[in-house]
């Protein structure tokens, strides 16, 4: 989602991606797990796009969506720390910088390339 608000500022290509990115992960989550444990349950790929769907001013949009996406990921760094037993901090750190990086790296790559194919 935040490498097409880069480039595009309509609500419809925005949740569209997020939606295809929430199906795209749901699909690659899935086959990996059916071959491990044959169940599979996504939620994160709903908070973008949760968090986009109601706002229509572009910057606004854009800014939610990152601070929906770093609670969720902080939230994820709290539980992967206390099912890993390891420091809370150090894994919420580590899941967030990674997070922003993503996000960092697909907004600018396709603000990069530009909208010529969207």
């Amino acid at each position: 989602m935040m490498g097409v608000g880069a480039v595009k500022h309509d609500i419809t290509a925005m949740v569209l991606a997020g939606f295809a990115g929430l199906v795209a992960g749901a699909c690659s989550m899935a086959i990996g797990e059916f071959v491990s444990v044959y169940t599979q349950y996504d939620i994160g790929g709903v908070v973008p796009m949760l968090a986009a769907l109601f706002i229509r001013n572009h910057k606004v949009r854009m800014g939610v969506v990152a601070v929906a996406v770093s609670l969720a990921l902080l939230v994820f760094g709290i539980f992967g720390a206390i099912l890993g037993r390891t420091p809370v901090t150090r894994s919420c750190l580590r899941v967030l910088i990674g997070g922003w990086m993503a996000m960092a790296i697909t907004f600018g790559f396709t603000k990069l390339l530009g909208s010529v194919s969207l």
